[in-house]
């Protein structure tokens, strides 16, 4: 696999300079006993104050890595950096069954993290817009994945709502809402009392980086990629894809903290 190199851009954030001073330290430790990435360069800046309570000192870790897409984002899910900037290469290919194992194993890492911290799919009320079209002939989809660079894939994700036909149209909205073509929805479960569960399977169309958010905010119990078998990605979509994700584990990991210290601060006053 190609070697990737990147810049990860990790924040702190604490209501304790010392605490913090130790973390970071702690952190840039981890990073240069990495064994399965190159690490060239990393630099811990001093600690500021900024901003207000409870959350008011700040500081930042910058971490050149080079080393192969897999063990990149394995990286971006153990230390959720801010931003990831890659550097180069502008552009690379990698097999759709290679890129299904690694979405796999972000699905995997996302979905045990957002049992201990609950979910990540957030939308504005969803009922003002409008129901998307459902299904393309062959001719459009060969048009969007060779002139537009789309992937066409299949995503089965846990669902839950007020009925059957509630949760279809929702999670229709929502998928147009990231930005996806959507080709199928079937819809298989049970209708209990007061709640519609079930299995949402959908073939989708995206380009990179957004099948890559989607997998890491919904965590699919299963997904796979139609076409094309060859998936060529630029530095820019992966660079808001690692992005996206590692934002996405800072956002869980650290709600828990940020809780308890809004709590802790709003009884003080």
């Amino acid at each position: 696999m190609e070697e990737i190199e990147a810049i990860f851009y990790i924040e702190g954030l604490s209501s304790d300079k010392k605490a913090l001073e130790n973390a970071l330290k702690e952190t840039s430790e981890n990073l240069k006993n990495e064994r399965n990435l190159k690490i060239t360069e990393v630099n811990v800046e001093e600690v500021i104050e900024e901003g207000e309570e409870p959350l008011r000192y700040s500081g930042v870790i910058t971490a050149r890595v080079r080393g192969p897409f897999d063990e990149l984002v394995r990286a971006v899910l153990k230390y959720g950096p801010a931003i990831v900037e890659v550097v180069k290469p502008g552009k690379f290919e990698i097999g759709s069954e290679e890129l299904v194992k690694i979405l796999g194993e972000v699905s995997l890492v996302m979905g045990k993290l957002m049992e201990r911290f609950g979910g990540l799919a957030a939308y504005p009320d969803l009922n003002e817009f409008p129901e998307p079209k459902i299904g393309f002939p062959r001719e459009k989809i060969e048009e969007l994945i060779t002139d537009d660079r789309y992937i066409r894939y299949r995503f089965v994700i846990e669902v839950s709502g007020k009925d059957e036909e509630t949760v279809k149209k929702t999670m229709a909205k929502a998928f147009s809402l990231e930005g996806c073509l959507i080709n199928s929805l079937i819809l298989q479960g049970e209708q209990f009392v007061d709640k519609y569960r079930g299995l949402l399977a959908a073939e989708l169309l995206s380009p990179f980086d957004v099948m890559f958010q989607l997998t890491a905010k919904y965590a699919p119990v299963a997904i796979s990629i139609v076409e094309p078998e060859i998936v060529d990605i630029t530095a820019n979509e992966l660079q808001n894809a690692l992005t996206d994700l590692g934002g996405f584990v800072n956002e869980l990991v650290t709600r828990p903290v940020k809780k308890m210290l809004m709590e802790k601060h709003e009884k003080n006053e």
